[in-house]
């Protein structure tokens, strides 16, 4: 390897570990190499929405496959979501963009693997090494390296942990975190849209159904898919069925998925019945970690550094600007090529600028997902609605803007940095 070059090894190959990936191949320094655990480079899972804030670092990454309409569904309403009441099918609230120009930007819902395919073709293969199943991590004085299941090491300058809400990277370094479930469990399907094309008054656009103790969404993907999530506590069981929480992607019950919502409005039950087979998700949430740098050259990405637990379907768009801000960072500080190695300092510096341009916008997210964990679910009717008409706005999430973010950082440490000057000449 070329002197100045910086070797940096993410842990994960997923959408957060190939973002990160795409991000910092920008810089003309950087080498990097993909550690995942899996036999396949397959994503897990069902639908995945990006909201305005992910598409637009899409585009800043140069991935735009992944805008095109071929991949990426968008209502024709132009309405990121409309909710509906459970019984009467009636709109009760919708979301609107308020500052959303472009058509490419508005939120897009993708099947997970068609995004995880779209962000493969800007990563060469050779880069990313599968059947690696991360037991450990480590940081040095000039290296970090990452320890394997069949005793293997990766060795490199700056360490990533991209690997996921269960990061093995992160219990390295803050082994006593703990996640915590939330008393709630998605059956989430995805099929071709052949299946319910039939249906009388299916709504083009993505629909979110709200019921007292449980919901139900449904919308069109890209490439002619349909996806179906049905969200409840199972708490509140019908007798006879698994109360269980479960395992995340194990096989589900498609009888309990009807049951819980036989009662309801005529499209959502015939969605439960054209729906062949479902898997279960029970979802997990964590607290904020104290911080995201460990020992100047490691970091971590995506659920891996805030563990949120999926909520308002904001994930994949939260781990895009996690890795464009880690980008940002990296360029602003380390600017140009040098003809030796960064310092410990110059990555600390970086580390520290990445997370505070990220960490108070994930930590609010933090917040609220905790919050919500204690609220009592509406009684009557008349809450119900009172609640669906009363939600809070979640533009702040979905049309956040990582660039600015990161500029408003680096202005402050400008403005601090005079301060500091001319207090020094008095």
């Amino acid at each position: 390897m070329e002197d100045g070059r910086l070797k940096v090894i993410i842990a994960g190959a997923g959408i957060a570990g190939l973002a990160t990936a795409i991000a910092l191949r920008q810089l003309p320094y950087v080498d990097v190499e993909l550690y995942e655990r899996s036999l396949e480079l397959t994503e897990i899972g069902a639908s995945i929405a990006l909201s305005p804030n992910g598409l637009r670092t899409l585009e800043r990454l140069g991935v735009n496959n992944a805008l095109d309409d071929e991949v990426a569904f968008r209502g024709p309403a132009g309405i990121p979501m409309i909710y509906r009441h459970w019984k009467t099918n009636e709109i009760v609230s919708v979301d609107h963009f308020e500052a959303v120009s472009d058509l490419r930007h508005q939120t897009a819902r993708f099947h997970r693997a068609h995004l995880h395919q779209a962000l493969l073709q800007h990563v060469p293969r050779e880069l990313i090494h599968l059947d690696k199943k991360v037991i450990g991590a480590k940081v040095e004085d000039h290296t970090v390296s990452l320890e394997f299941q069949d005793g293997t090491t990766a060795v490199g300058d700056l360490l990533v942990g991209a690997d996921g809400i269960n990061s093995k990277v992160r219990k390295a370094f803050v082994p006593h975190f703990e996640l915590s479930y939330t008393n709630r469990t998605a059956l989430r399907a995805t099929f071709d849209m052949s299946l319910v094309e039939h249906i009388p008054d299916l709504p083009f656009d993505s629909t979110h159904w709200w019921g007292q103790d449980r919901n139900f969404f449904a919308s069109r993907l890209g490439r002619n898919q349909f996806t179906v999530v049905g969200m409840y506590n199972p708490a509140n069981l019908p007798k006879g069925h698994d109360s269980g929480i479960g395992i995340w992607n194990d096989v589900g019950s498609v009888e309990l998925f009807r049951e819980l919502y036989r009662d309801w409005n005529p499209v959502v039950r015939a969605l439960t019945e054209a729906t062949p087979n479902v898997r279960r998700f029970p979802n997990y949430a964590g607290q904020a970690i104290t911080t995201w740098v460990f020992g100047s050259r490691a970091t971590l990405v995506g659920d891996a550094a805030h563990a949120h637990g999926g909520a308002h379907a904001t994930g994949g768009s939260l781990a895009l600007d996690d890795a464009y801000a880690l980008f940002l960072s990296l360029r602003h500080t380390i600017p140009e090529w040098q003809s030796s190695k960064p310092s410990n300092s110059q990555l600390q510096t970086a580390l520290e600028l990445y997370e505070e341009a990220r960490r108070p916008h994930t930590d609010r997210l933090l917040r609220s997902v905790h919050s919500s964990m204690n609220e009592t679910p509406p009684q009557t009717d008349e809450e119900l609605r009172r609640k669906m008409l009363n939600r809070a706005s979640t533009t702040w999430l979905s049309e956040h803007d990582v660039e600015r973010a990161f500029a408003g950082v680096v202005a402050a440490h400008i403005g601090r940095d005079d301060t500091v000057v001319r207090e020094s000449r008095l």
